[in-house]
């Protein structure tokens, strides 16, 4: 097999002095390796400034020097002090609404202590005296804010400080009102889930029954405790029930409630709700059980009567959150939206009635994010893959598809953050030989204003501990034809004419991208390069069904999840094992969440390849995870049993083969701890050796400096013992 070499980056820094040894302390407790960024960005209305949070403070800045002119509020100088985690600001730009004591529940969901902040006179008023609140937001005019608060939605009116309780049926496993249920919040990503209107009339929200759905059980190990807690929440497994989900419309005026008519099938999903420019007119979005069909919905306010104005139909699924643009004109007689059904993502503009007017994007490459759209110049502003499916690059093109723009000057991935006028807009990017830089630019002439961060200190960090470069690189897929990619970080000194050990890491689910042309800069990503300075060479791979290329290669593994994924991963693990510098019995596989769960594959069904695995948080068999991810992908169980057993670790027990480290949390709400308790009985009916860690009360993300001190240590310890 011929190695493919694409790439071999370099970092703006020299190597020639000695360098300091990367240690799990560097990662964990000292954040040796912080990369700066610019945060709580927030245009003004003028277009002419736009705040910041720095620090503890709000700053406001020009946007045609980038210098911060003045202080909107400093949160050791507020009465009471505070710490500021968050901030909006009203419409008039005279309050902002301020966040601090944050409490997150699960990824996406939290509470929260609010204020609002009257920049004139700087008094600070408690939003609620009622407990924490989740989801505090103005209404457009800014004369009031909405909030949820133990499943109910509540309005405070800001001249009287007055708070009128919207919904009284709001209780816990229950009914939910304003914010979304746990599967919603986990794979529709979305936690708030009310809307106020543009008039700020109407408030529309999500109202869940989630009464039939089964309860998921976890014991919370609190060291404290004589006993342990149980904590029970709803769960949706594959094939179970799903909460029963209704879209209201709360009228201020008159304090009435109209519901909007989403049809007579209650086994749906209603991932998107927005208000058309037209503030009578709400709009929904509408899927399946199985997500393959998607509906636009026009919703009147007033009396909850809908029409069907778009549907699309997939052979395969509709990813919502991959194809997530919908934005009505202001002239009210058009709307721009996204889909992949020429086979890549690009954006189409529909008249109001959802015929289609023209596509605005097209070509072989994924648009993949809509930015900004002028509608004074007729211009939208996109990121895409075009050029380079590795790269994210900024373009703007006519509403009319013409007049295509190539504005970034640099490869990299670009993210961006366009200001509402479209006038300017900050640039964060990295790539694979530069850590991050933020720059404001002036959109007309594409002309960089300031640079705001240009991460010189990591640089010269990265230089003082040898961080060596990715060395990007293809591989050919177990089809014998399809070229896949990865890239490896050698050993500081490295000597091809030695025979290195290496450690392979994946998440290879459905459209990720771990070999983008982007900085590293993670844990994981320098914890590799710790590895490497103890002579272990890492590859990273990305296999088919992975994301960037278009609809095809992403869903290539529809309905067999695990199958593909795993023959190239083995391939990838043969062909490293080929190249003259590697020691091809010495070949060490890990990964986390999906990542977990195809390590486990590689350990037992592809057994033989991989002499190490460790699994962290692993899906074990798809029949204990959650429904709207794993429908997607493969249908209900009922549907396509196959699917689910074919390649479930648990199933091939009696085939692992080397050293198999599995570590899983305790208090993992996202894949059950329950996934590592099955796949250690079978390994242990099966009879076969191997080693297992739990934390205690850990959730699926590690969180807290010792756990993962801990976690690195163990897995480093692992892997030099055994690779």
């Amino acid at each position: 097999m011929r190695h493919l070499l694409l790439l071999a980056v370099t970092f703006c820094v020299s190597f020639a002095a000695a360098q300091r040894a990367i240690t799990i302390d560097d990662l964990t407790t000292r954040n040796t390796f912080a990369q700066k960024t610019v945060s709580g960005i927030n245009w003004m209305a003028d277009g002419k400034f736009y705040t910041s949070l720095a620090g503890n403070k709000i700053l406001k800045h020009d946007v045609a020097s980038g210098q911060v002119i003045d202080t909107l509020a400093d949160g050791q100088a507020l009465s009471p002090s505070i710490t500021i985690e968050g901030y909006q600001l009203s419409a008039d730009e005279m309050q902002a609404l301020i966040t601090t004591g944050f409490e997150g529940i699960y990824r996406r969901s939290y509470k929260a202590n609010y204020y609002v902040y009257r920049l004139a006179t700087k008094q600070l008023v408690p939003l609620s005296a009622g407990g924490k609140q989740s989801y505090a937001t103005f209404s457009p005019d800014g004369t009031r804010v909405a909030f949820v608060r133990n499943n109910n939605l509540f309005v405070v009116t800001l001249a009287t400080m007055s708070e009128l309780q919207v919904t009284n049926d709001g209780r816990f496993n229950h009914i939910l009102n304003g914010s979304t249920d746990w599967v919603y919040e986990e794979e529709l990503s979305f936690a708030q889930a009310f809307y106020w209107s543009p008039d700020s009339k109407k408030i529309a929200f999500h109202r869940f029954d989630e009464s039939e759905v089964k309860e998921y059980n976890m014991q919370k190990w609190n060291k404290a405790a004589l006993y342990p807690q149980d904590y029970r929440y709803k769960y949706p497994k594959a094939g179970e029930d799903n909460s029963k989900v209704e879209i209201w419309i709360y009228h201020l005026a008159t304090q009435q409630k109209v519901k909007a008519d989403t049809g007579i099938e209650t086994d749906i999903y209603l991932p998107r709700v927005l208000w058309t420019a037209n503030p009578d007119v709400l709009s929904v979005r509408r899927m399946n059980r199985l997500q393959n069909t998607l509906d636009i919905l026009h919703v009147d306010a007033t009396t909850g009567n809908s029409n069907t104005v778009l549907t699309e139909k997939s052979t395969t699924y509709f990813d919502i959150d991959y194809t997530d643009e919908l934005v009505y004109l202001k002239n009210g007689k058009q709307f721009v939206t996204s889909s992949e059904r020429n086979g890549y993502k690009h954006f189409y503009r529909y008249n109001i009635e959802g015929a289609l007017l023209n596509q605005i994007t097209i070509g072989a490459w994924e648009a993949t994010q809509l930015v900004g759209m002028d509608e004074k110049a007729q211009l939208l502003y996109y990121l895409s893959t075009e050029g380079n499916y590795q790269d994210r690059t900024l373009y703007s093109i006519s509403l009319d598809g013409k007049k295509k723009t190539k504005l970034s000057t640099t490869g990299g991935v670009h993210s961006v953050n366009m200001s509402a006028d479209c006038q300017y807009y900050i640039d964060y990017v990295s790539s694979a030989a530069q850590p991050l830089t933020v720059s404001l630019y002036q959109s007309k002439g594409n002309k960089l204003l300031k640079v705001l961060e240009s991460n010189e200190a990591l640089q010269k960090t990265l230089d003082e501990y040898g961080v060596v470069p990715k060395e990007f690189f293809q591989y050919t897929a177990a089809d014998g034809q399809t070229k896949c990619d990865g890239y490896l970080l050698k050993p500081r000194n490295f000597d091809p004419a030695k025979k290195y050990p290496v450690l392979v890491h994946q998440y290879t689910g459905p459209r990720s991208t771990n070999t983008l042309n982007n900085f590293g800069g993670g844990v994981n990503f320098y914890w590799h390069q710790m590895l490497t300075q103890q002579g272990i060479m890492i590859a990273i791979l990305d296999t088919r069904g992975t994301g960037s290329r278009g609809e095809a290669f992403a869903k290539q593994t529809y309905k067999q999840l695990g199958k593909l994924e795993l023959e190239d991963l083995l391939a990838g693990g043969r062909y490293l094992g080929s190249l003259p510098y590697v020691d091809k019995e010495r070949l060490g596989i890990w990964g986390w969440s999906f990542g977990g769960y195809t390590t486990s594959l590689a350990m037992t069904k592809g057994a033989g390849v991989y002499k190490v695995g460790i699994a962290g948080a692993p899906v074990t068999t798809w029949r204990f995870y959650d429904n709207i991810y794993t429908e997607r992908f493969l249908q209900r169980p009922q549907d396509n049993p196959g699917g689910y057993d074919d390649n479930s670790p648990l199933n091939f027990a009696d085939k692992l083969q080397g050293d198999f480290l599995l570590i899983h949390g305790t208090g993992d709400d996202n894949v059950h701890f329950q996934n590592a308790v099955a796949l250690e009985e079978a390994l242990i009916n099966a009879g076969k050796q191997f080693r297992s860690h739990f934390y205690p009360d850990q959730a699926h993300g590690f969180r807290g400096a010792r756990v993962n001190h801990h976690r690195l240590t163990l897995m480093t310890n692992f892997l030099l013992e055994n690779l």
